[in-house]
């Protein structure tokens, strides 16, 4: 009798245990068994099994292309930015992480079931052809695009070099469709550009993204900036996609104390909380700074302009940005695949989230769709300097650029004041 109740005891007291283990770490231990998922796990096994021994075209019911399928659904039900990456858009990320890779230049967010142009890169055909931010990608070679992704419409528009592609886009604007033929090219991006410094030492400088090397760029540019006399500083990151939050953290790094808080992170659990301080060491920076930003003002670039703001090391200038505020991670699995899934959200140094948001800018100045399009086809054909050169070539003079101007007109201002440092 004993030795038929030793068990049940057992299970009463391991029960007892793990509740009590529960109870204080909000769930079971790793090794305890999921039911749940162990549960769906079979139920999606019976499935699967049922699909590959009934479906009337053999060929499409493989087990590897059914579960592939399967993981990309699962991911993109859970919002715009999770996927499932195969090994070549595993490959494609690493490349966008890198800044190089073969294309046509577009940066591209899922709004709404629709691919939607963030903005086309600077110096890239895409926007050398005139595809502009806002765009709705409908078809690739002709093809109307079909449940599509981010990753997959990426996968159609890349390609070798010299090879082309036609892509149909929707304007809003004109409320029609509009085919560009480019040619795909190797895109190696500086992130940094159009380093210049203005009379009344104003220093400009253009952020395009969030890559790899963009804190050096940026440091480097800084430094340059400064031995030539730099009092005041405009940051461009209109159309800024955004990229690495590393990068970001160390962009605002030269501007931050060192362990002064610059963004935080929040998950699903009060415990998930990291905070990212400022690294490294430099002389005080307190020379005025401005940032110009936009609706294609995105992610990164959004956390830099919303430390800046926070912590009054600049003013914004511009129009409202995007408002993506969620973290991806990148988890590499077996065969060179991967997932891009959402595991956290920013917020700014004063605990404000971006997502959905936007950082709304102190000085608010729009561009109407069409200037915009023409300062950045200037902007991107600086070396053709003669108004009348550019004229002749693109059929408008250069046009003013409102937002700078104002954003410089601001720091002449801060400079003016009593007590401004040189």
């Amino acid at each position: 009798m004993l030795k038929r109740l030793l068990p049940l005891t057992a299970a009463v007291a391991a029960g007892f245990l793990l509740a009590q283990y529960a109870a204080r770490h909000h769930g079971a231990p790793s090794w305890w068994p999921d039911r749940d998922r162990d549960r769906n796990v079979r139920y999606f096994r019976d499935v699967l099994q049922t699909v590959r021994e009934n479906y009337v075209d053999p060929a499409k019911a493989d087990y590897d292309g059914l579960t592939r399928t399967a993981l990309k659904g699962m991911l993109s039900e859970l919002d715009p930015h999770s996927e499932f990456l195969t090994a070549e858009e595993f490959r494609q990320n690493e490349d966008d992480l890198s800044n190089g890779f073969d294309g046509v230049g577009i940066q591209v967010e899922q709004r709404d079931n629709r691919i939607v142009v963030i903005t086309p890169i600077a110096g890239t055909p895409a926007e050398r052809a005139g595809i502009r931010r806002g765009d709705q990608l409908v078809k690739v070679d002709g093809r109307p695009l079909e449940n599509a992704t981010v990753q997959k419409t990426v996968g159609l528009i890349r390609g070798r070099p010299d090879t082309e592609v036609v892509l149909t886009m929707y304007r809003p604007a004109l409320d029609r469709s509009l085919d560009f033929r480019l040619k795909r090219e190797r895109i190696q991006l500086a992130s940094v550009r159009r380093v210049s410094l203005q009379s009344g030492g104003i220093g400009y400088l253009q952020i395009t993204q969030f890559s790899e090397r963009t804190g050096a760029e940026f440091a480097g540019a800084l430094a340059e900036l400064e031995k030539r006399g730099l009092r005041a500083l405009v940051i461009d990151m209109r159309n800024n996609p955004g990229g690495l939050l590393d990068a970001a953290i160390e962009v605002c790094s030269e501007f931050f104390d060192h362990n002064e808080l610059i963004v935080y992170t929040q998950g699903r659990s009060s415990e998930s909380r990291d905070n990212r301080l400022a690294e490294g060491s430099h002389p005080r920076r307190a020379y005025p700074v401005a940032i110009l930003v936009n609706g294609g003002t995105a992610s990164a670039a959004e956390i830099v302009a919303g430390a800046m703001r926070d912590t009054r090391r600049a003013v914004i200038v511009g129009e409202k940005t995007f408002g993506k505020g969620l973290v991806q991670t990148v988890i590499e699995l077996k065969n060179g695949e991967g997932l891009r899934l959402t595991t956290a959200r920013y917020y700014t140094p004063s605990g404000i989230s971006i997502h959905e948001k936007g950082i709304q800018p102190a000085v608010e100045l729009e561009i109407a769709a069409d200037d915009e399009a023409k300062l950045r086809l200037q902007q991107s054909r600086e070396d053709l300097v003669p108004p009348k050169e550019f004229a002749e070539r693109y059929g408008f003079p250069p046009i003013e650029d409102v937002q700078l101007n104002a954003a410089t007109e601001i720091l002449t201002g801060l400079l003016a004041r009593p007590g401004a440092k040189p």
